[in-house]
């Protein structure tokens, strides 16, 4: 049986990662920082079969008893202040733990090798994000990372450090940079989240319209449950590499607005959308669409599920919650 240890596992990712490897006969590790962390709770009650270990991806030592405990074979880093838009409020916080995190796991992953003499294969989640002032259409793995947020630069430190590691220490490293994948289970700060979510309160009657920052902004969206699969492909290659992961199409927030509306029958949606300039980016990243070709190549990778699917997807699912949350609420 191998074995995984997973940073980031009570997110959207590492939750669908988790169920994954656990279909594939695996047994889990979970990585969650603090005592009574309410997401471990939640964790333990929906993937039962996690079992979560204690650790920070701001200290090291922490990190180095986790992956002691462990003894994993593969370690995926999906551990981030992962929020763009909070990234320009709190760059410390955003550049320690999405960059220097990524240090701070490397460190511990190859403290480990070296002194179990165990090798261990290892993923970082890079972002589409890094490519920030896109320099290239489509983008792909030879393009220049021009970041355009904080969040955004700290995802390039990680990145290069794992090339670095690679190629330093013979690490089995491998990135992969992913573009925008969203799912039902998105923190609702994100847009798809966001849309998906105030569309089913609009349509209960819950709330009366949505602000959102720059509709003209376009993003190659796909299903994280798609995209972790391309992770864990990345680990069973005989030799590490990097990776773009994405669908290879371009859709608008506006777009996004007319799909997730049409679900519920909406088509006159814009006098419910109101324009917030809190919500713009001081830099915008305006259009980023990724050429996964060596991956479809080398990994056979592919993504099943279409943008129009994805965001009706999230609609229902929405549907469902707050309907349920008005039935607990009235009951």
């Amino acid at each position: 049986m191998k074995r995984a240890l997973i940073t980031g596992v009570t997110g959207q990712d590492g939750m669908y990662l988790s169920e994954l490897l656990h279909g594939k006969g695996y047994e889990v590790f979970g990585l969650v920082a603090g005592q009574n962390n309410p997401k471990a709770e939640l964790l333990a009650k929906s993937h039962p079969y996690v079992r979560i270990v204690s650790g920070n991806l701001l200290d090291l030592v922490s990190l180095i008893r986790a992956v002691a405990d462990s003894e994993p074979d593969e370690v995926y880093n999906l551990g981030a202040v992962s929020f763009v838009a909070y990234s320009w409020q709190n760059a410390r916080l955003t550049s320690d733990v999405t960059g220097g995190g990524v240090l701070n796991i490397l460190e511990a992953v190859r403290f480990y090798q070296d002194s179990s003499g165990k090798a261990v294969r290892f993923y970082q989640a890079s972002s589409s994000e890094m490519f920030g002032k896109v320099q290239d259409v489509p983008q792909r793995e030879s393009t220049l990372l021009w970041p355009r947020s904080p969040y955004g630069v700290a995802k390039v430190f990680g990145h290069y450090m794992t090339i670095n590691y690679r190629e330093s220490y013979g690490m089995h490293a491998s990135s992969g940079v992913l573009f925008n994948h969203e799912s039902p289970r998105r923190g609702p700060e994100f847009v798809t989240r966001k849309v998906s979510q105030a569309v089913a309160r609009i349509t209960l009657g819950l709330q009366d319209g949505i602000a959102l920052g720059n509709l003209d902004a376009k993003r190659d969206w796909g299903f994280a449950g798609d995209y972790v699969e391309a992770m864990w492909l990345m680990l069973q290659q005989d030799e590490a590499d990097d990776y773009v992961i994405s669908t290879g199409e371009t859709h608008s927030i506006r777009e996004l607005l007319t799909i997730a509306f049409d679900e519920v029958g909406i088509t006159d949606w814009e006098p419910l959308v109101t324009i917030d300039p809190r919500f713009m980016r001081p830099a915008e990243v305006d259009l980023l669409i990724g050429d996964s070709t060596k991956a479809r190549e080398k990994l056979g990778w592919k993504p099943r599920v279409e943008f129009d699917e994805l965001v009706r997807m999230m609609v229902r699912s929405d549907l469902e919650l707050q309907a349920a949350a008005g039935s607990e609420r009235s009951s």
